[in-house]
């Protein structure tokens, strides 16, 4: 069993006054692909670190299996990494990076080429066996440096922005053949990227940080359907989710001419605070939202921008309600987009509208 968990770890840097890792509470469960995502700084890296042995954890544990693993040597984790820089050898073949740690470990010559002709065949690399790093593409190295993870057969793999350095085409071919890869393998995957798209399309849960706090773990419906607070709702999606302060009444979130109707229960917990809180944060996706024609009610918005993506287009604006520079994104039809300028109205489904706290910004419901 490889079932990984970090039992309330935390860690803190040497004259830093916050935890870069503050009580991580996170199981991974044995064969799953799991995906940690966040902003830069958020801890992420770190975790992942920790779990490598890497970092040195200042209090709870982590687990592997059965085994504590908290204060063990990454070579005694049986884990395998793949970085950011591939780090291959560059004097070496395919087939010698691939087979080096097993060659370093004793393993028979026989075994190390049955278990790297194995995973060229995975990786698509049994014709690239004998040529040089320098010799292959961007992808390639990528994949002799996955090969060089899977030869070892380690309960875990640890993935830290593996895809960074590649093109934006490659970067998603890449993905779908590493998510694939990890399904046909089933061994249990911690992958870590500041990108939330490759968490979205990767991970079969994604776990979203934000300075050194776990915010949400959930599949990526769960995270985009039901976020728990304001900042998960807002990193997770592409373009972002639409959140705005506004003001708070009995019926609802007030955007200017539209009321965004809130139940009761939601109502009064927007209003908790001290002092008594007189707004709250509507949010809406731009999907979930449509144009209205003049004379209808809809938040009139003043377009600055029209991205036209052939069959959808995404209208950006400023509402003009508000004297700030807040901006709303609304998608709609790539066949009729409005005109820079001009003044379209809006109107979000208002069974699709998400309410949260204006000071915390915890879902309200």
């Amino acid at each position: 069993m490889s079932a990984t968990r970090f039992d309330h770890a935390s860690l803190t840097y040497p004259g830093a006054e916050a935890p870069a890792v503050n009580a991580l509470d996170l199981e991974i469960s044995d064969g799953e692909f799991l995906v940690l995502v966040g902003p830069s700084g958020c801890g992420k890296s770190t975790s992942l670190r920790m779990l490598a042995g890497l970092e040195q954890v200042d209090t709870g544990a982590i687990w592997i299996g059965d085994d504590n693993v908290t204060h063990l040597p990454p070579k005694a984790r049986d884990i395998a990494m793949v970085f950011q820089n591939y780090a291959l050898y560059p004097h070496m073949s395919v087939a010698q990076n691939m087979g080096f740690a097993l060659r370093i470990a004793g393993v028979a010559k026989q075994e190390i080429e049955r278990r790297v002709l194995q995973a060229a065949r995975l990786l698509d690399l049994d014709e690239y066996l004998e040529r040089k790093p320098r010799a292959l593409s961007g992808g390639q190295r990528q994949r002799v440096a996955m090969g060089r993870a899977i030869v070892r057969e380690p309960r875990v793999f640890l993935m830290d922005e593996p895809l960074s350095n590649l093109d934006a085409k490659l970067r998603v071919q890449t993905r779908s053949q590493m998510a694939a890869l990890q399904k046909r393998l089933g061994t249990t995957t911690v992958y870590v990227t500041h990108d939330q798209v490759e968490a979205m399309t990767m991970g079969e849960r994604v776990a979203v940080m934000l300075d050194g706090e776990l915010q949400q773990v959930g599949t990526p419906r769960q995270l985009y359907d039901e976020p728990v607070n304001a900042f998960v709702a807002g990193f997770i999606g592409s373009p972002a989710m639409n959140i705005t302060t506004v003001p708070l009444t009995e019926q609802g979130g007030v955007f200017g001419p539209v009321t965004i109707p809130l139940t009761r229960s939601q109502v009064v917990r927007a209003g908790r605070g001290d002092p008594p809180q007189s707004t709250v944060r509507i949010g809406f996706r731009p999907e979930d939202c449509e144009l209205v024609g003049d004379g209808q009610d809809g938040i009139p918005v003043r377009v600055t921008l029209v991205e036209e993506l052939g069959s959808d287009a995404y209208v950006h604006g400023h509402p003009e309600y508000t004297e700030g520079e807040e901006s709303i994104v609304v998608r709609t039809s790539g066949r009729t987009p409005p005109s820079v300028g001009g003044t379209v109205r809006i109107r979000p489904r208002p069974d699709h509208c998400h309410a949260f706290h204006a000071v915390t910004g915890a879902r309200l419901g």
